[in-house]
């Protein structure tokens, strides 16, 4: 049994269903779950961890919804820079297959330190390429020694060029194989507990990059195991003509006929969507999970954030690929996500700050189908960060703290915890050497870029 009392926070943001916000609140927590929320002096005065924040806003831990973290391998690649989405795949996809277990470590290392630091504290990756030994097993463990929450997608493409697909045929794999390790992953790895670490979600990548027989029977493997289901869809264009010139409909229908409707299933942005494709999510309880700096930066379009919220269509934030965004801050996308949504309202009021930390918290878990993340409220996992007030980047904004972490500059983190553990203590990285993983991880970088 471990205790762990945070007090003092100049600022606690719950997320609870009253969204309440305490001035110098604290919360206590046992075995990595809360037990008590509020003011400091409503709390136990003692535990066997105790963090004072004064000075500093305690908010829940950001849950990311979709992300490539192989991809910090190849972040800002020139033959990329200036592609829309199925030139900036061909760009990339032949460099990825030569990837190596020891890479596919140091990238997802790199990539959940750089999120943990931006307040995340929940990761959802979407892995598919898996060539040269490369296992999503190399993912999963490199979560455990950073100490994140983890919820790891069995991956997968197999349409190749030649069957009318988009990556070229040795990238994809046997749909046989596929399946195989799909029932092994998920028997190895999926934990469905609450508090749960590691899940597994079946994730075949695209209606460019798999067949409709891998997409049925992927939908079929995940509902007898109780996993979830995601892949990209109505991302760009091109995504649209291709399920119409190939299979005779729009993205949308394409999935229905598939089987992939319901509160199991989420779809990474959603961008290319009509009024009665929107309602259609909200009937279902089908979520999305938009991704607005990797859509700008492919030129792909703005999802319509207002009208999916309007809607009740459960929605959640990811930063995408690493070399599609080239970061892997969340706190950043969260600030990007209230600002792009002021260029499509929908006649609607403004996007505020306190509606898109929602998304990036209560609504990014309900895309999971968590209920035990996502708020500070008794009987949810320790999962929070802090952010230090008095720096200059809020000097002259804290008549409203909570507005400031959003509109201003985004702010490192200077704790975060993973189920009442530290990841982030005092701005530093402290579950691994981040040192010697930075020089690692470049150097198995350089190695595939000159392959």
């Amino acid at each position: 049994m471990s205790t762990l009392l945070v007090r003092n926070a100049a600022m606690l943001v719950t997320m609870d269903a009253t969204r309440r916000e305490i001035p110098g609140g604290g919360l206590f927590a046992r075995d990595g779950f809360i037990e008590l929320v509020g003011p400091t002096e409503s709390l136990p005065t003692t535990a066997d961890a105790v963090l004072d924040l004064s000075g500093q806003i305690l908010l829940p831990g950001l849950v990311n919804c979709h992300h490539h973290l192989d991809q910090v391998l190849t972040r800002a690649l020139p033959e990329g820079q200036n592609a829309g989405l199925f030139d900036w795949l061909r760009a990339h996809y032949r460099i990825w297959a030569r990837r190596t277990p020891e890479a596919s470590r140091t990238a997802t290392l790199i990539g959940m330190s750089e999120l943990a630091r931006s307040g995340c504290t929940t990761v959802f990756d979407h892995a598919y390429l898996f060539r040269n030994g490369c296992r999503i097993d190399d993912q999963i463990g490199a979560a455990a020694e950073i100490g994140m929450r983890y919820v790891a997608s069995r991956g997968s493409m197999s349409l190749g060029q030649s069957k009318g697909g988009l990556p070229p045929d040795e990238c994809v794999e046997q749909e046989d194989d596929i399946m195989a390790d799909s029932e092994r992953v998920i028997a190895r790895y999926h934990n469905p507990n609450p508090g749960a670490l590691q899940q597994i979600v079946l994730a075949p990548c695209s209606p460019f990059s798999v067949t409709p027989e891998l997409m049925r029977a992927q939908a079929v493997l995940a509902r007898s195991k109780g996993v979830r289901l995601h892949t990209h869809l109505c991302e760009t264009i091109d995504e649209e003509e291709f399920t119409q010139r190939t299979y005779g409909a729009r993205p949308v229908a394409y999935m229905e006929s598939l089987g992939w409707q319901g509160d199991d299933v989420w779809y990474a942005h959603a961008v290319h969507v009509n009024d009665a494709e929107i309602a259609y999510f909200a009937r279902h309880g089908t979520g999305v999970c938009h991704c607005p700096s990797s859509n700008m930066r492919l030129g792909s379009g703005i999802a319509p954030l207002r009208k999916y919220r309007n809607a009740g269509v459960r929605v959640g934030l990811g930063v995408d690929g690493s070399a599609s965004n080239d970061a892997c801050n969340l706190l950043a996308e969260t600030r990007q996500a209230m600002l792009l949504a002021r260029l499509r309202t929908e006649g609607q009021p403004f996007m505020s700050a306190r509606d898109v930390l929602e998304i990036a918290t209560r609504g990014g878990a309900s895309v999971l189908g968590r209920s035990d993340i996502g708020a500070l409220e008794a009987g949810k996992c320790a999962d929070f960060f802090s952010i230090d007030l008095n720096v200059g980047a809020f000097a002259g904004a804290l008549a409203d703290p909570v507005a400031a972490v959003v509109f201003c500059a985004p702010q490192p983190a200077r704790h975060t915890y993973v189920h009442g553990k530290p990841v982030v203590s005092d701005g530093a990285i402290v579950t691994i050497d981040m040192e010697r993983t930075i020089r690692e991880h470049n150097r198995h970088a350089a190695a595939l870029i000159a392959a």
